[in-house]
């Protein structure tokens, strides 16, 4: 990468005054590409698609509770977290050739401009899910999750470029509090919207969709913000010079960037670790709602108000976590979320249907450790990058954080499909966050960061 990044190998610490302002800009415009997607996660994907596509596809169904698409004979209940396994599988194809393509040309914003806006118009084109259309929702939720995944390894490859060794588990934190910010705002208006759609003159059918479409909306209005402060830095990596055949030479870079890091095993051990746990995090996210919906029998206004609680106490989760990183490190803190994971996911099985009090209990738990644990995975992984290969490191990173988190979906889903049973689906994550533990216990992070040629900070 250019030689005005801020990680702390190049010479500029953004000591001087002008240079920290911008820093600073770019800092807050970067936050609010988290402010502006992250209504997708909460509104759409954790709350209200999976119970309506799931709704959708059941008026579709035969008089055994199957759908025939393709003529394979699929669950109703199981649409939903297949169509979320089939939209990251779609993003592993994509993400790897976006990212070494960013990295050739130094352009990322361009390529940001277009996932986002491609997932946005996707999301929108949710009002038109209807009727017995759930080849339609799973259509749109394909192209809106691929979409996601990758404008996020754009958006993450930016961290080393904008925060300084010291300063990234605080900024990345922060970015996760403006998404969770985001998130809780928009399901109060969800909230208002779906509990008085009557008062509206609207179905409850109209409320849902209008609530997915929303999302598109703020998703593409806000994605304004960082693509108007964030910079592109045009570099030339590998003397490669910038610009050259990097679209059809997209596969080539990926290979060579496979090699790379066979270079740092240190980056990959950590990547599996995170690999596997993630994939935990990323389907207890996407599949809470048809939990709380079809096992414990709860109404959609009490699903909302447990995620509204998930998004408001995760802020606080985020910082928190970020300051106990400073105190203790990183990945003690990370490990500690993971071992509360695997509480979570104990209690939710014995969960009682039909009480929303130990559901929003559950949903308080998960609020503390979600933010937490992402965002400083993610600025944990952003000491281990190589200089220079910013946007190819994190799309293999993106690949794990939700490219390939396809396997907890589709066990989930296979789960359900085979017992009929949402506790045995839900239980079954236990798993990867067990096995997730263990092998990030395993990681020697100061060593690691060290093998990849950065500074290694006083506490990670």
């Amino acid at each position: 990468m250019a030689a005005d990044t801020v990680d702390g190998t190049d010479g500029t610490d953004g000591t001087d005054g002008s240079e920290r302002a911008e820093r600073r800009r770019e800092q807050r415009g970067w936050y609010f590409y988290d402010f502006a997607c992250s209504v997708y996660s909460t509104s759409v994907l954790t709350v209200f698609l999976g119970p309506y596509l799931t709704a959708v596809a059941k008026s579709a169904a035969d008089s055994a509770g199957f759908v025939h698409p393709l003529g394979i004979p699929v669950r109703a209940g199981s649409v939903f977290p297949y169509a979320v396994s089939v939209s990251v599988v779609l993003a592993v194809l994509v993400m790897p050739m976006v990212g070494a393509i960013a990295d050739r040309t130094g352009r990322k914003k361009p390529l940001l401009a277009v996932a986002a806006y491609l997932g946005a118009t996707a999301t929108a084109g949710m009002f038109f899910l209807d009727g017995e259309r759930y080849l339609l929702g799973a259509f749109l939720l394909i192209v809106a999750n691929a979409s996601l995944s990758v404008s996020m390894v754009l958006y993450n490859a930016y961290l080393p470029q904008i925060a300084g060794p010291e300063e990234r588990d605080t900024v990345s934190s922060r970015g996760w509090a403006f998404g969770y910010t985001s998130g809780a705002l928009v399901l109060v208006l969800n909230l208002v919207l779906y509990t008085g759609h009557e008062s509206f003159g609207l179905t409850e059918s109209e409320a849902v969709r209008i609530c997915l479409a929303s999302a598109g909306v703020w998703w593409g209005a806000f994605a304004l913000v960082p693509l108007r402060r964030l910079r592109d830095r045009r570099a030339a990596a590998d003397g490669v010079a910038p610009g050259e055949g990097a679209v059809g030479a997209g596969w080539r870079q990926l290979v060579a960037t496979l090699r790379d890091m066979r270079r740092h095993p240190l980056t990959l051990s950590f990547l599996l670790a995170y690999l596997v746990y993630n994939d935990g995090v990323q389907t207890v996210i996407s599949q809470a709602s048809v939990y709380g919906s079809e096992e414990l029998g709860l109404d959609q206004t009490t699903l909302i108000t447990a995620v509204l609680l998930v998004q408001v106490l995760a802020v606080a989760g985020a910082l928190g976590m970020g300051r106990l990183a400073r105190s203790y490190g990183a990945k003690r803190t990370i490990l500690a979320s993971l071992a509360v994971w695997t509480l979570i996911l104990a209690a939710g099985y014995f969960l009682p249907a039909r009480t929303p009090g130990w559901f929003y209990a559950l949903a308080a738990a998960i609020g503390l450790v979600l933010g937490g644990s992402q965002a400083l995975s993610r600025s944990l992984f952003s000491h281990l990058v190589p200089h220079g290969k910013e946007a190819e490191y994190f799309s293999a990173y993106e690949m794990s954080d939700r490219g390939l988190s396809w396997l907890g979906p589709l066990v989930f889903g296979l789960t359900f499909q085979l017992t009929g049973s949402y506790r045995d689906a839900i239980i079954s994550l236990v798993i990867f966050f067990a096995l997730g533990f263990v092998l990030l216990a395993r990681v020697p992070v100061r060593r690691a960061v060290a093998a990849a040629g950065n500074p290694v900070p006083e506490r990670i």
